[in-house]
């Protein structure tokens, strides 16, 4: 092994690796200042010699990414030379470093979107939906494409399924580096300013470095909610009206603001945190109320801020801006209610009625989170007063002020109404059905009978309090036949009879087989007296859920890719031959391997009348705060996802889908046979699931304090079925092998064997492009290095080899397909962010490598090494910040 390199070598080693990647030169100051901070703070607050260590194993793995076999090796000593003190150290360091760097990257796509703002030449204006608007509009005409922007949804389910690793003090310290950071790019440099930022950057790395890494005990669900609420909080609720404001800019110039915007709100907020109870025992109809409690609540808090704000600039006189009589009629009615109230309100505005309403209005918005005199009944209400003042500002010639901040108040309560978050409730099928029979037993009920009745006293009362958008629909996990559904009507008479609530029971169709009986199943059920009347009251609305996670654990990424494309098409064409309004809810996680990747490609490629202006899908851990943790990320994805939902109705997009289908239609057979085919050669494997076990994190990986939910079904794993979805594709994730996401890909390529008929398959298939690209990703975030090193962990050469050979066969066909002479040269970006990571997470894998090789040689003892497993998951938890997914 060569002896390691000197400083000046180590310098220059590490200023070539940073130039090769293409980092904007912003974006490299950004590192580099942060990365130097956290150098002060290590050398400040660490034990002696650590910064040192991080350096020197920092510096191999830089070298070892050049396919330098002896710096691998050399960084693999460096790892085991720790003390398990100092490797826990070293780990926490690369862990706070990826945060920075995350930090980084961000903050340039807020740099980089903001300098586009306003710009509509430029390339990112492409996938907005005033850019889809006008496409549309050129192929079928401006009122019908009205029509499609006037029935537009986009409807994201905050999830709280596992998979956000770091914690909650965490994340507020990044938050609070974020601002610090846009506040130094604004001063001076060297000024006072400039250090004034710097310093207290320096602070809040080292309360980042101080904070525990890892929680001390799992979440509750209603600690979970808390967590969602923050992004509600700190963007959601300002920034989804500043959306519509900007679509309405971008379609109307100078017009908007003055008059009746042509933008709905088209943004409706879901939520599972408190309401999923599909094997997670902690979830009870208790959780439910609070987690409904605690939304309505938050938005309350924020409409009442909100209101008072802009009432407060509405100091219009009475002589120039005159009221109407329904705003005289909103002051005069608060004025009876509450005399002394109305009376300080009248002093401190004598003879400005419009900013009066509104003040009342906002007491009112009070008495109504307070539960005290003078509350609305509905948000139906609410929205008729701002109405009313909106429409007497217009009137009096005060356009800008009715179609200004009064308009964004609207959007708001139209968006959010007094719930927030519309929440669902789930509940696995089987769980239904033993309940019916110890109902219809007519015996002693369980415990658990009890409190699946409760639920539906709780969705009742939500309702009664908050409104129907409130709570209400209620998805039916592993349906398997239109018995499943009628089971949740026939729990709801037996729970309250004929005052139960209005539900809105959402089948979810998850394995290969269940996508294939969707369409039957779907038939039936709307024959059912429940449905059908449910049917008429909604227009003929009708809400599937498609699961992506078990599907692909069932039988391949590849072939269940293509499973959920037929029964997207076998469903929606169904529903346009029955005359039901379809939305699809497309249960998706943050990885790959859980339906995860870019969510307006995905759009684009789904099959004709599956979309229709619609989209609903589920967002999760990591997921919810990259898309909407930051107001400028936020407002971007939101574009442009409803830009694809928009735009994929378009004939021009329905023609090539459906026709690009048809045409490779064989290559699609070939490829789904092959790939299935050698996913169960894996998976079916005799030994595979214990196995599987003991090369991955996998057992550790439920020792996270992750979420309340279960990691998996029984006690042991035995088969792939005892295992949930998101571990699988964790533990792939943490021995850079991300198998869930591409596995059979390769096997199904060569198979086909034509590559020319390939290529010109990937250039104008879109499902195909789609699925190509995401395992581009996917295999980029992968090592076969140190995929091998956990590969050695199992005794199956048989299995390490089937896994390796088809990561190199799929390696190869996808760089055949997508040009150039590695992956992702097409999508430089990309490539540049996963480059900058690799050789920084490889130094926590080494380090994760070093303790699971420890435990697994210790598997025997009656209780495992803490100090070991404790590196393990603080490597865990870096590796998942690093390749910014888990599950």
């Amino acid at each position: 092994m060569s002896p390691e390199p000197t400083n000046t070598e180590a310098i220059r080693v590490i200023t070539r690796f940073e130039a090769s990647n293409g980092i904007p030169e912003a974006m490299r100051s950004d590192v580099r200042m942060l990365g130097g901070l956290l150098g002060r703070v290590l050398r400040e607050s660490g034990t002696p010699g650590l910064f040192e260590d991080v350096e020197r194993l920092r510096l191999a793995t830089i070298q070892a990414s050049d396919a330098d076999s002896e710096a691998f090796q050399r960084a693999a000593a460096i790892a085991d030379s720790f003390t398990i003190e100092r490797a826990d150290e070293v780990a926490r360091a690369f862990t706070c470093y990826f945060h920075l760097v995350n930090l980084a990257e961000e903050h340039q796509r807020v740099r980089v979107l903001r300098e586009r703002a306003g710009q509509p030449g430029r390339e990112d204006a492409a996938d907005t939906v005033a850019t889809a608007f006008a496409k549309l509009r050129g192929e079928i005409g401006d009122e019908a494409a009205r029509e499609r922007l006037a029935e537009l949804r986009f409807h994201p389910v905050f999830t709280a399924h596992p998979t956000e690793a770091r914690r909650r003090a965490v994340s507020g310290s990044i938050r609070r580096l974020s601002d610090l950071l846009a506040q130094h790019d604004l001063a001076s440099p060297g000024g006072a300013e400039d250090s004034r930022a710097e310093r207290r950057m320096l602070e809040e790395i080292d309360t980042l470095w101080r904070t525990a890494p890892l929680r001390a005990e799992k979440p509750s669900p209603t600690d979970e909610v808390r967590t969602v609420m923050g992004v509600f909080d700190e963007t959601l609720f300002t920034t989804v009206p500043h959306v519509y404001r900007r679509i309405d800019d971008a379609l109307r110039g100078e017009e908007s603001g003055s008059t009746a915007p042509v933008v709905p709100a088209f943004v409706r907020i879901g939520s599972w945190v408190g309401g999923d109870r599909d094997g997670n025992p902690f979830v009870t109809a208790s959780v439910t109320r609070e987690a409904a409690e605690i939304a309505s609540d938050h938005v309350l808090r924020g409409l009442e801020r909100a209101i008072e704000r802009i009432g407060r600039t509405l100091t219009l006189d009475a002589d120039g801006t005159p009221p109407s009589a329904q705003v005289t009629a909103i002051w005069e009615q608060f004025a009876q209610q509450h005399p002394p109230l109305a009376g300080e309100i009248a002093k401190r505005s004598p003879s400005e009625p419009h900013r009066r309403a509104m003040l009342a209005i906002v007491r009112r918005v009070h008495a109504t989170r307070t539960e005290t005199t003078g509350a609305y009944s509905a948000p139906e209400e609410l929205l008729a007063d701002l109405r009313a003042v909106q429409s007497s500002l217009s009137d009096a010639g005060a356009r800008r002020h009715a179609f200004g901040g009064m308009q964004h108040l609207i959007w708001q309560v139209e968006t959010y109404g007094f719930h927030l978050t519309e929440l669902e409730v789930r509940q696995h099928s089987q769980v239904h059905a033993e309940a019916l029979a110890e109902l219809d037993a007519g015996g002693q009920l369980s415990e658990r009978t009890h409190e699946v009745l409760e639920v539906f006293r709780a969705v009742a009362d939500i309702q009664r309090r908050y409104g129907m958008r409130a709570a209400g629909r209620y998805v039916v996990s592993f349906t398997r036949s239109a018995q499943d559904l009628a089971n949740v009507h026939r729990l709801a008479k037996y729970a309250l009879g004929d005052d139960a609530p209005v539900l809105d029971v959402v089948p979810l169709f998850e394995t290969f087989a269940d996508l294939q009986a969707a369409p039957g199943i779907l038939a039936e059920v709307v024959q059912f007296p429940e449905f059908r009347a449910r049917l008429a009251a909604t227009g003929n609305r009708l809400e599937v859920m498609l699961g992506y996670s078990d599907s692909s654990k069932d039988v391949g990424p590849v072939a269940a890719n293509l499973a959920l494309y037929e029964a997207q098409r076998d469903i929606a064409q169904w529903a346009v031959e029955s005359g039901i309004r379809l939305t699809l809810f497309h249960g998706r996680g943050g990885a790959l391997g859980r339906g995860g990747g870019p969510a307006n490609s995905a759009i684009l490629a789904q099959p004709p009348h599956s979309v229709d202006g619609r989209f609903k899908l589920t967002e999760q851990g990591e997921v919810i705060f990259a898309r909407y943790g930051e107001p400028a990320i936020a407002m971007r994805h939101i574009d442009q996802v409803a830009a694809a939902t928009l735009l994929a109705s378009s004939p021009s997009v329905e023609a090539r889908t459906s026709g690009a289908a048809e045409r490779f239609a064989a290559i699609a057979s070939v490829m789904d046979v092959a790939s299935r085919e050698r996913f169960f050669s894996l998976v079916k494997a005799e030994g595979f699931a214990p196995w599987f076990a003991t090369v991955t994190p996998m057992e550790e990986v439920g020792l996270l304090a992750l979420g309340s939910r279960p990691a998996r079904r029984g006690l042991s794993v035995e088969s792939l079925e005892d295992l949930r979805a998101i571990p699988w594709v964790f533990a792939w994730t943490q021995a850079r092998i991300n198998l869930a996401g591409w596995f059979g890909l390769g096997t199904a390529l060569e198979a086909v064997g034509d590559e020319q008929a390939l290529i010109e398959a990937y250039r104008e298939w879109p499902l195909l492009r789609t699925m190509v690209d995401n395992v581009a990703m996917s295999l980029a975030k992968t090592d076969e290095r140190i995929a091998g090193e956990y590969l050695s962990l199992g005794d199956r050469d048989d299995l390490a080899a089937i896994v390796l050979d088809e990561l190199r066969l799929t390696r190869e066909w996808v760089i055949r397909l997508t040009g150039g002479a590695d992956l992702l040269e097409n999508k430089p970006i990309l490539q540049r962010a996963v480059q900058l990571r690799t050789p920084y997470v490889d130094a926590l894998s080494l380090l994760q490598l070093r303790a699971l090789r420890a435990l697994r040689a210790d598997a025997d003892a009656p209780t495992a090494d803490p100090d070991l497993q404790r590196l393990l998951l603080l490597s865990v938890s870096g590796v998942a910040a690093g390749l910014q997914n888990t599950g």
